[in-house]
């Protein structure tokens, strides 16, 4: 049985956001986790560059993609798994069971009572414990709440993809004041996390790099314990909870938030064609503090 599959990071730096491509060299079959919809709030427009890159990547290499994973709804890009659904011929959809809560809590923020939101938008919502298999790499489903409270994190073999619970040990750990957030929770999922074995490589979901520089988005489950910068070996959890609510009341909203969440707990589509046929941004005014 395979234990390590091939990981490929894809990069979209206008959001930092880290999306990846994983498979079993053995039997060259794959998932997609967290894949990028590019769009630009000035225009509301959307495109497909950067799905399409990994599209054409996994055509080089050969790969028979058999899930594409969201690890939670985001909030600073959309989610473009149903565009790829499409083009890989319809293979199915994934995210956490907890996905509802998220549509239950947004749904209220943009008064949307018409959003199903049962998690029907997906093919599988997944349960902390759920296992499947990718070619012969086995992948166990962790609950990891505390940036959303619907976040989980994917464990194939020895790779794990832990969405924004971490950063680069650099960097630390992502911020959790979104709705239905929260760091006391945050700083359980991490711990479980850094129980995985030593040797774990952890992807994240973000990097912040300079222009010129690529992006950090793995170390182990060994670099983290030993140098990550909020939750190393030695900061317990109080110090983090109070660091981490504390850094988090100083950040400005993601520029794409209000737009993403519309898509995201959709699954990754658009808002309905109204006349005319446009969809529309539905934005809440005044729901959210000027930071």
């Amino acid at each position: 049985m395979s234990t390590s599959p091939i990981v490929r990071a894809f990069f979209d730096r206008p959001t930092g956001s880290l999306h990846y491509v994983f498979h079993d060299p053995a039997t060259m079959k794959g998932a997609v986790v967290d894949p990028v919809w590019n769009f630009d709030p000035a225009a509301a427009a959307v495109w497909t560059e950067s799905a399409d890159e990994m599209l054409s990547y996994i055509r080089d290499e050969g790969i028979s993609i058999e899930w594409i994973l969201d690890t939670h709804p985001h909030a600073d890009h959309f989610s473009a798994a149903v565009y790829m659904a499409g083009k890989l011929g319809g293979v199915p959809r994934a995210i956490g069971e907890k996905v509802t809560g998220v549509q239950r809590l947004w749904a209220d923020i943009y008064d949307d009572p018409d959003l199903p939101q049962d998690g029907s938008q997906w093919d599988r919502l997944f349960a902390e414990g759920d296992t499947f298999m990718v070619g012969e790499v086995p992948v166990k489903v962790m609950f990891s709440p505390g940036h959303t409270l619907a976040s989980i994190t994917y464990v194939a073999g020895d790779a794990a993809f832990v969405h924004d619970t971490l950063m680069y040990p650099s960097s630390g750990t992502s911020r959790a004041d979104f709705p239905g957030g929260s760091s006391a929770d945050l700083w359980d999922s991490i711990r479980a996390i850094l129980d995985l074995p030593a040797e774990t490589r952890l992807f994240v979901g973000h990097d912040y790099p300079e222009k010129g520089r690529q992006p950090n988005y793995m170390a182990t489950v060994a670099e983290h314990r030993l140098s990550n910068i909020h939750v190393k070996d030695g900061i317990d959890r109080d110090t983090f909870i109070q660091r981490r609510d504390a850094r988090d009341a100083t950040l400005r909203l993601p520029d794409r938030m209000l737009h993403a969440l519309q898509v995201n707990i959709r699954g990754g589509r658009l808002p309905g064609s109204e006349e005319g046929g446009h969809g529309y941004f539905k934005i809440p005014v005044g729901r959210f503090e000027r930071r």
